[in-house]
């Protein structure tokens, strides 16, 4: 009885959306989205933290730790599926230790090539590095990055000899695309559209299943090697032992933010699908996507040093 009235007045408090990564970025931009629009139905402030350091194991950890009681959840980034095999001695398990809530959206990439590079589409660009092996340098940000996710994916679909330069972040990774310094990248559609739009890059296909309303001419790779697709998932989780009503009600918020034109036009303005789910269809997404950049670190030995 105490515990449904507790449940029926949720929340009665503001509420922590804690982000893995430092404010500004996607992760963080589309956090606030949903804080705005959750505060406004939900009628209690909902404030966006951001605890960035450890690719994401800091804010993922102060969640895990946090009671279980709705008012401390987790912005769910790339690295919470990518970390599990990477960091194989991290002190949570994250799918166990974690409570699904609602899927918000996936944020696909484009893949990009500096305008020396003869390719113009995926099909000649794959021709172009067998003709070419260990020559042809691939930008990525850091070790457990999506890009660097895509990057080894695309490597082990297309059957290429790519060699993969790490870079501190995506400024420096697309000042070296832009200088010839590697030759090809998978962006972020927000960065790569104005470079792409004049010229200085040429766009050959985008990451996510379908095309991009961003680019509407450009294919996704999958129309080449089936099957290929690299997103960073995002949505929202809570600590293990969440009550099932408190989900629900978070869930139910959450979709009809996402089903607002208002809050969906915003979303898609930044490049983003937006992607209701169910708490078990959003779980059911994250063991799925641990499970592919499993393979994919496996294939490539990728090694935290």
């Amino acid at each position: 009885m105490a515990r449904g009235a507790a449940a029926d007045t949720y929340p009665n408090r503001p509420v922590k959306l804690i982000v893995g990564l430092p404010a500004g970025g996607a992760p963080d931009i589309y956090a606030r989205l949903l804080a705005d629009s959750l505060s406004q139905r939900l009628h209690q402030p909902f404030v966006v933290e951001n605890r960035p350091g450890a690719s994401g194991n800091i804010a993922t950890e102060t969640v895990i730790r946090a009671a279980p009681d709705g008012y401390t959840l987790l912005v769910v980034i790339a690295p919470n599926v990518i970390n599990p095999t990477l960091y194989p001695k991290l002190k949570f398990d994250f799918i166990h230790d974690t409570t699904p809530v609602a899927s918000i959206g996936g944020s696909p990439f484009i893949m990009v090539v500096n305008p020396s590079v003869p390719a113009k589409t995926v099909p000649e660009f794959v021709a172009y590095a067998k003709a070419n092996p260990g020559k042809i340098n691939i930008a990525v940000t850091d070790l457990g990055s999506v890009t660097r996710m895509a990057a080894e994916l695309f490597k082990m679909m297309a059957g290429v000899d790519l060699v993969i330069v790490p870079h501190e972040g995506e400024t420096a990774a697309l000042t070296d695309l832009l200088s010839n310094q590697v030759q090809v990248m998978f962006d972020p559609i927000p960065s790569a559209l104005g470079y792409v739009r004049n010229g200085q890059l040429r766009a050959l296909a985008v990451t996510a299943a379908k095309p991009s309303g961003s680019f509407p001419g450009v294919p996704p790779v999958a129309q080449f090697l089936p099957g290929y697709e690299a997103i960073g998932i995002t949505g929202i989780v809570a600590p293990r032992g969440t009550p099932d009503d408190i989900v629900t009600t978070l869930n139910q918020a959450i979709n009809a933010s996402l089903a607002d034109p208002k809050v969906r036009h915003r979303f898609a303005a930044l490049g983003t699908a937006t992607r209701t789910s169910s708490p078990a269809e959003f779980g059911a997404i994250i063991k799925s996507e641990t499970e592919k950049w499993a393979k994919v670190i496996r294939f490539a030995h990728i090694k935290t040093e």
